[in-house]
């Protein structure tokens, strides 16, 4: 709807449009401000306003054309807005294939333990990244990178050791830092069962039993992933082997002069693109560091050739960054391909008391078990309804109110609503299709015209990575609905035919942009 607008006025101003909510909801659906096109042509913008206005006006999707101040306000006719609704109702949604392909990388949690509810807001902003930009008809390669490598994967291998220790009877003295909780215990009887017990008794074994716990803790991630819903990737990366590849990257570096030693250690030259100070990429003792590992997966990542590459990661990697950034320009590459979004943390509540720790856990809530609470569905509503990159806090309770205060029933209780005039009229939303849409009154038009807004809402979402557009715009459109429903006798009265087209058009918006976000619609509430 917005496009059509859009490409009337492009054959009269050839320039880029802005189009814009009018100033007052009186004055119409779109507006555009004429000043930089009326100095263009050297005339009075508000003589240049009516000019155009006149020429507008003559298209039939404009109900009226207006022209205030240095502006032209847009009318849309009935005529378009049934044309619209009738796409909605009844075209399949098939998108352009774009060109662009697209290399998203999201979650990446250390294969250590379980998920906690921090990664779950990062699988669900990616997995809605991921499910909009196709939609749109964008190439994209989701991507998981597994932190396989380094001291964690060894201490979780120890905790193992020695708790299976414990439990055969052995004295046992833990280190200051160890993997703790009911789940570390679980994987200890599966090592006992999995493994002779000599190994058990030598530390030299340790690494055999990282390597397995980490293949073990890979599948509870995986089971979790499902459990939100979040679409399967497409590709897993091993951090262990592509270092393999590090002694090939180190030599690019070194070859375009992006490090030096100083202390023992080699340095990036990160201060070159922005970074606050260079970065160590290998230690004194010849182990490289924590960047480096991020080196070799981005030369990785940019070798094979995407156009764009998306990391989704915590928001406590915000330094990070530049470093990387700084590695890829090295490595010679544009680092502008790049874009790094970041992933807030969550506070949870139950009941105004924060949330329990998991037993399980240890130390941090369980993914799993706030999925077991209030289902997949509520926790990836209630994580898109802000930006992911702000804190976000919720009382689970809040979620089995049914009322307005919670926006997850809120929207399925507009949607089930209209289905119940359906059902009791013995009716479909496709048996609206007969029915043209004439003489809209006003209250009648602005409830359709908002419906037919997402379209706009799913492109801003996937250019400005930000799928709380679409739960705001259900959360509005529910409102509007709401409303609409209570002041409106919709069976029996005279204009019944067309009141159901309009709901028709609202309730098919709402399952199709809850389908687009991985949450199923309630038809019964």
């Amino acid at each position: 709807m917005k496009t059509r607008v859009e490409n009337i006025i492009k054959k009269h101003i050839n320039d880029d449009i802005i189009l814009q909510k009018p100033k007052k909801e009186e004055y119409g659906h779109f507006a555009i401000p004429v000043f930089k096109y009326a100095s263009q042509q050297k005339q009075n913008p508000i003589e240049y306003a009516k000019e155009l206005s006149q020429v507008f006006e003559q298209y039939k999707e404009f109900e009226s054309v207006e022209a205030i101040g240095g502006f032209v306000n847009f009318k849309l006719s009935d005529e378009l807005l049934d044309e619209m609704a009738n796409k909605v109702l009844f075209a399949q949604h098939t998108p352009p294939k774009k060109s662009q392909k697209i290399l998203l990388e999201y979650i990446s949690a250390n294969p250590t333990g379980p998920m906690h509810i921090g990664h779950a807001r990062g699988a669900i902003y990616g997995d809605a990244i991921l499910r909009i930009g196709r939609y749109l008809g964008y190439q994209i390669d989701s991507e998981y990178y597994v932190n396989d490598a380094g001291n964690q994967i060894y201490l979780l291998g120890l905790s193992i050791y020695l708790a299976a220790q414990e439990q055969m009877g052995l004295d046992v003295e833990y280190p200051q830092e160890y993997y703790k909780g009911e789940y570390i215990k679980d994987l200890a009887k599966k090592a006992l069962e999995h493994f002779p017990q000599e190994y058990f008794h030598s530390q030299d074994y340790i690494e055999q039993i990282a390597n397995w716990a980490k293949d073990e803790m890979l599948e509870v991630i995986k089971q979790d992933i499902a459990n939100l819903k979040v679409t399967p990737f497409d590709n897993w990366i091993s951090e262990k082997e592509l270092y393999k590849d590090w002694s090939r990257v180190l030599d690019k570096l070194k070859a375009n002069d992006a490090v030096y030693q100083k202390d023992g250690k080699l340095w990036l030259r990160s201060t070159q693109y922005k970074d606050e100070k260079d970065r160590v990429v290998v230690r004194e003792d010849g182990r490289p560091t924590y960047l480096a590992g991020d080196i070799v997966y981005h030369n990785n990542k940019f070798e094979r050739g995407y156009d764009k590459y998306i990391n989704i990661w915590g928001a406590d990697h915000h330094g990070y960054i530049a470093r990387v950034k700084a590695a890829i320009e090295f490595l010679g590459y544009d680092s502008s391909k790049l874009e790094v979004l970041l992933a807030q943390m969550v506070k949870l509540l139950k009941g105004g008391q924060p949330y329990k720790m998991s037993k399980r856990a240890g130390n941090f809530i369980l993914a799993s078990d706030v999925v077991n609470d209030i289902g997949a569905d509520a926790l990836r509503f209630i994580f898109l309804t802000k930006k992911a990159d702000t804190p976000l806090e919720f009382d689970i309770d809040d979620l089995n109110k049914t009322d307005a205060s919670n926006p997850v029933f809120y929207v399925n209780y507009a949607y089930a609503r209209i289905n119940s005039i359906f059902t009791n009229l013995n009716k479909s939303f496709l048996d609206t299709r007969d029915t043209t849409l004439t003489n809209l009154e006003p209250h009648e038009k602005d409830l359709l015209f908002f419906a037919l807004q997402l379209p706009t809402q799913i492109e801003d979402a996937f250019a400005y990575k930000e799928p709380h557009r679409i739960t705001n715009f259900l959360i509005n459109l529910s409102s509007k609905f709401h409303s609409f429903y209570n002041s409106n006798k919709v069976a029996s009265s005279p204009r019944q035919a067309e009141l159901l087209k309009i709901l028709a058009v609202v309730a098919t918006t709402i399952k199709e942009a809850l389908d687009l976000l991985g949450i199923e619609v309630k038809s019964k509430m």
